[in-house]
């Protein structure tokens, strides 16, 4: 288990790298113990995995999904090579241990103890591994595009992102939006002749200080949130710059619509042009996943309750690709190991306990579902 999870981390699945050489890795583990797999590739280096133990399918399937690819180690010095999977005090470090390399090795794991149990299933278990989920969900979209309508009928969906083993059913969605406004060049000795997109960015801040996005507070998930992360302007110092850039990460509740949130920024643009004719601006989507919500008392989160021995269940602020497989018609759990806290920072880690700990309860929940 733990030469998987150290291998998982020394593939270096970042943005650059893609997801193949982790996909290829999982694949020959599965194969280890006669369990068959799929690598759905494209491009250069992208790849989702997907495999499937089959059953008589008297119940309905459990079906996994996990996420492949990291994002970049950053810039901060690490006290153990990022990629490297050292093994040190009881934990194992480098990108990914947490976010989600280790709930991908327990999840492996686990479906290689049960085949190999040689325990009569009653339904099937999908794994699925994607790529991209930290930056577009391609590999998600792709999976339920593609695969969706050949999957058997699903008891219910289990993510293994950590969650230091709380029982995830709910969390934000998000949408990522790049707001561009547009000018007109000129030399830097003289700028009336030009149309300055920094100065018509600044009115569009101004604007946006008092802008409140629209919403109902949810019971779990509480508010809706708007950060503007990113600003980029202008190429030279002695030119009038015709283009301005930013961008904003919205996280959204349940009862809210990605378009109104759109239709308000394209008000604020016409405001802002109806007081000044050389106003230009455009927004486009980066990214938009919805918010999720299962319902906490539906029969399958009561029995994965039940089968992990854990009777209440949380919502969270970040966001899975947990939305992109509601229209398969399942309940959706993300449960794993890990402390989130430890996502994308440098000397992430994950306890080897922790990763033995989910494959027992990973068992458990196949056990429960489909024996």
């Amino acid at each position: 288990m733990k030469e998987l999870l150290r291998k998982l981390i020394q593939a270096d699945t970042t943005p650059q790298k893609g997801e193949l050489a982790a996909a290829q890795i999982i694949s020959d583990e599965l194969s280890r113990s006669g369990i068959d797999s799929a690598i759905d590739r494209w491009g250069q280096n992208r790849a989702n995995l997907i495999a499937r133990v089959t059953s008589p399918g008297r119940k309905g399937a459990i079906l996994f999904v996990c996420h492949l690819d990291v994002v970049p180690p950053g810039e901060a010095k690490w006290e153990y090579a990022p990629f490297a999977g050292v093994e040190s005090g009881g934990k194992i470090y480098g990108r990914g241990s947490t976010d989600m390399k280790g709930g991908i090795t327990a999840a492996v794991t686990a479906l290689r103890q049960i085949v190999e149990s040689g325990v009569k299933l009653q339904g099937d278990i999908v794994l699925f591994a994607a790529a991209g989920e930290e930056t577009d969900s391609c590999g998600a979209k792709r999976f339920v595009r593609d695969c969706g309508e050949q999957l058997p009928e699903l008891a219910g969906v289990v993510i293994p992102e950590p969650t230091d083993f709380e029982i995830v059913t709910a969390h934000r969605g998000l949408l990522w939006l790049k707001v561009t406004t547009k000018g007109k060049a000129a030399h830097g000795s003289t700028p009336h002749l030009g149309v300055n997109a920094i100065t018509s960015m600044r009115a569009l801040l101004g604007e946006l200080e008092n802008y409140k996005i629209r919403f109902e507070p949810h019971k779990l998930l509480g508010e809706c949130s708007m950060s503007i992360n990113t600003i980029q302007g202008g190429k030279a110092i002695n030119v009038v710059p015709d283009k301005c850039d930013i961008g904003i990460d919205i996280r959204t509740v349940p009862s809210q619509n990605h378009q109104d949130i759109i239709d308000d920024f394209q008000e604020i643009f016409a405001k802002l042009k109806s007081k000044n004719s050389q106003f230009d601006a455009e927004v486009s989507i980066v990214r938009s996943v919805g918010a999720l919500e299962t319902d906490s008392s539906c029969d399958f989160v009561k029995d994965f309750c039940s089968a992990v021995g854990i009777s209440k269940t949380r919502a969270v602020g970040f966001t899975t690709d947990g939305p992109h497989f509601a229209p398969l018609g399942a309940p959706v759990v993300i449960f794993g190991p890990g402390k989130s806290h430890l996502c994308h920072k440098p000397n992430e880690y994950i306890d080897i306990d922790d990763v033995e700990k989910a494959v027992e309860y990973y068992k458990n929940i196949i056990l429960k579902f489909l024996s």
